[in-house]
């Protein structure tokens, strides 16, 4: 027969092992085999042999490619810069040219330059690859405004089974203003990291760093009110929402149009997407679609905000319930933040 402590350490090892499945289902299904899915390229010019070249494109594409055509040069950089693009071939029988924002995502870039390349090689001539965005010296890829996603997000939802578990018995405007301070200190931490001593972030720093905070801000909020209602369960849960969906939708390492549509679909709304792209937006792209990366952090705030409303009126009503025995709560709150930490 089973002893209870078995059962005990059994019940604990569920949480692991899945997170072991959820984060091998999540990674491999979105980053193990990437392709093009409806790339907006253009070909430059409206000669008749360009309008042809981009007919030749969409038709050898198919879903991949979303082929248009441009009237000159300047155009189709400008569209690249404003994001409406990410590529475009400037045709020449001599130096045909490739126009990429590698800023904008690394491995789109190679998979546009590569489409380019075939079309290059079929001509027997060279291609000439310009980038029109000019990533900083310590982040040529641009991505790693990805990994310093990847630590804010840790720090944040770490910060959540600290506060929600050891700090349970405070008030819910105490925990409150607990979120505010701890994910200023994450969002600091995360700056000091990227700018100064890896100088992934050359420009912009206090702008990009409102932006962390604001990020790190609404993963606090949501976590600190699901405690309330899922109590260690709430680990899983934040895994699942910051790390899970969010890391592998947020565009750092592939774009959306070389993942299949359901991770193109959160990446339109997830919060690390909406930090990610907001970044590459002030730093590389004037600004170009931040509005839209704003509203998205915003909205999770928002999320996050009502959620704790609905947990500090919720621990209102159960106020008059027995008290927790101190010495149990004590316990609850050392496994729930060794299993965070150990995660």
């Amino acid at each position: 027969m089973v002893s209870k402590e078995i059962r005990h350490v059994a019940a604990h090892l569920l949480i692991p092992l899945l997170m072991c499945l959820g984060m091998g289902l999540s990674y491999l299904g979105a980053f193990h085999q990437p392709e093009p899915n409806h790339i907006a390229v253009a070909v430059v010019g409206d000669s008749p042999q360009a309008k042809v070249l981009a007919q030749t494109l969409k038709d050898t594409g198919g879903d991949a490619l979303d082929v248009v055509t441009v009237a000159n040069r300047d155009e189709a950089v400008t569209q690249l810069r404003d994001r409406d693009l990410v590529g475009a071939f400037v045709p020449d029988a001599q130096h045909p040219e490739a126009l990429v924002a590698v800023a904008g995502s690394d491995t789109s870039a190679i998979a546009v330059e590569s489409i380019f390349r075939r079309v290059s090689d079929k001509q027997g001539v060279p291609l000439t690859v310009t980038d029109v965005t000019s990533p900083s010296s310590g982040d040529p890829t641009s991505q790693g405004i990805f990994f310093l996603l990847v630590a804010v997000s840790i720090g944040s939802y770490g910060g959540v089974a600290a506060i929600g578990a050891a700090g349970a018995g405070l008030r819910m405007r105490v925990r409150a203003a607990l979120c505010l301070i701890t994910s200023l200190l994450v969002s600091i931490i995360g700056m000091v990291i990227a700018g100064p001593v890896f100088h992934v972030i050359d420009s912009d720093l206090l702008a990009v760093g409102a932006l962390a905070w604001i990020y790190s801000a609404g993963v606090l909020a949501i976590g600190i009110g699901l405690h309330t209602y899922f109590k260690q369960l709430t680990t899983l849960i934040t895994m699942v929402l910051f790390v899970m969906l969010n890391f592998t939708s947020s565009g750092g390492v592939y774009s959306p149009e070389l993942q299949n549509g359901f991770w193109g679909a959160l990446h339109a709304f997830w919060n690390g997407a909406g930090f990610v792209e907001g970044t590459r937006s002030l730093l590389y792209f004037d600004n170009a679609g931040f509005g839209s990366h704003l509203t998205v952090l915003f909205g999770w705030l928002a999320v996050g905000v009502l959620l704790m409303v609905a947990a500090a009126r919720t621990e209102k009503r159960h106020a008059s319930t027995a008290p927790r025995d101190p010495e149990a709560a004590a316990l609850a709150a050392e496994e729930e933040t060794a299993e965070a930490v150990g995660v």
